[in-house]
């Protein structure tokens, strides 16, 4: 069903629109592990054990589908929805916040950038407990823009 919904919403593309699929009721991923064991002809925790290892530095427990400045619009499918963002609307203003970010990459501290990125990225929040740490798993690609 999820390469379906994929393959209709690239149909539906006019190019640049960001699509959120319905793919239905979660799965846990456990639920998901035990199935995949069973169709494999083992028997979970028996002859494959499970490890529960917790969050690694930039997973989280749930995603959010969209922030509070987009909305969602629906299509001719039932489960397809665009996304609309309109915060992103001042191109100069936006090319000034990548630009900090640049900055601030090749000049400053790990915590420096972690700052910044809160500024520019609505809703960002470092993925480990402390800033310093966020950052050190954060190591980005730095691009130079046209």
């Amino acid at each position: 069903e999820a390469v379906q919904l994929v393959i209709q919403a690239s149909a539906m593309a006019k190019g640049g629109e960001i699509f959120v699929l319905d793919m239905g009721n979660p799965v846990k991923i456990v639920d998901l592990a035990r199935d995949l064991i069973k169709l494999s002809g083992f028997k979970p925790d028996v002859d494959i054990p499970i490890e529960f290892i917790g969050l690694r530095p930039g997973e989280k427990l749930f995603e959010e589908l969209h922030l509070g400045d987009e909305s969602v619009d629906t299509t001719c499918h039932d489960k397809i929805f665009v996304l609309k963002n309109d915060c992103i609307n001042d191109l100069q203003l936006y090319r000034q916040e990548v630009e900090s970010l640049r900055a601030t990459l090749l000049q400053s501290s790990n915590s420096e950038v972690v700052n910044v990125l809160k500024q520019v990225v609505p809703g960002f929040r470092p993925a480990a407990n402390d800033d310093s740490q966020a950052a050190d798993a954060f190591v980005p690609d730095i691009i130079k823009m046209d």
